[in-house]
């Protein structure tokens, strides 16, 4: 019954280190191939529209429920301690380092890296990358990389829109639910919001951005099989670049706190 319990445990760990390892092979020959050969511009700016533009609405609405349940939870909590006119300041930092940065990347792991792992694999499956190879182009340089540069220009941004659709959330619920003044609640936030914060929420996408590319690339290039190949590397991109995702906030945030 205990080995029944542990052996999955120990299969996705192992998976998800073999997973770790390729993608990390796949980001060195994507990088060395940018000086050797052109620069792919026309899928590069495709991803761009793919990773940042599509994905404008699915971040409001995770910005705005955020925000607002924030400023609800804000509430009950520090109205037993007397601090309920701290609610300003608790939304903005909780926003800009920790939930605007894994919250938007979080969407854009199940979105994004979802449709890259997706995309991949079914030209790994129709052997299409096989006839790429065939005309002397390299997958890495022409598949991988316009996405990886999309992913990391445009998560960053992503995530400065969730915060401030999340700070528009909560002005929702403090100004017109809890009898809070605008002038207040935007004097909080001027108060609370430092430019170490925003830098640190800036950093931590930029890391989830370069993650979440790079694993949902890698696991896409290795599928096996036929077209229920698919399905599987696309749920495996998800899951493994979540974890990642939120292995590395926890580094991340450490480094920032050591660092302060």
């Amino acid at each position: 019954m205990k080995r029944d319990v542990v052996d999955p445990f120990g299969a996705f760990f192992r998976n998800l280190l073999q997973e770790t390892g390729f993608a990390m092979v796949m980001l060195g020959g994507a990088l060395r191939s940018i000086p050797t050969r052109p620069f792919p511009l026309r899928p590069f700016i495709k991803q761009l529209e793919q990773a940042g533009v599509r994905s404008f609405s699915i971040i409001f609405l995770t910005g705005l429920f955020t925000g607002m349940v924030l400023a609800y939870q804000g509430a009950i909590t520090l109205e037993r301690f007397g601090g309920k006119s701290l609610i300003g300041n608790a939304i903005t930092a909780s926003l800009l380092k920790e939930l605007g940065p894994v919250l938007a990347a979080l969407m854009v792991a199940g979105r994004v890296g979802a449709g890259y792992a997706s995309e991949l694999g079914t030209m790994v499956v129709t052997e299409q990358v096989a006839a790429l190879r065939a005309f002397g182009t390299d997958p890495r340089q022409f598949l991988v990389l316009p996405r990886l540069l999309a992913l990391l220009i445009m998560l960053p941004l992503l995530t400065v829109y969730a915060n401030a659709v999340g700070l528009f959330g909560g002005y929702l619920v403090c100004v017109y639910s809890l009898d809070f003044s605008t002038l207040y609640y935007l004097r909080s936030i001027e108060e609370s919001m430092t430019s170490q914060d925003v830098i640190g929420g800036l950093v931590k996408s930029f890391v989830f951005a370069g993650i979440i590319a790079t694993i949902s690339c890698s696991v896409g290039l290795n599928a096996r099989g036929g077209s229920e190949a698919v399905g599987r590397v696309t749920t495996r991109a998800v899951v493994i670049s979540s974890i990642m995702v939120l292995f590395a906030d926890f580094l991340v945030t450490r480094l920032l706190y050591v660092f302060q």
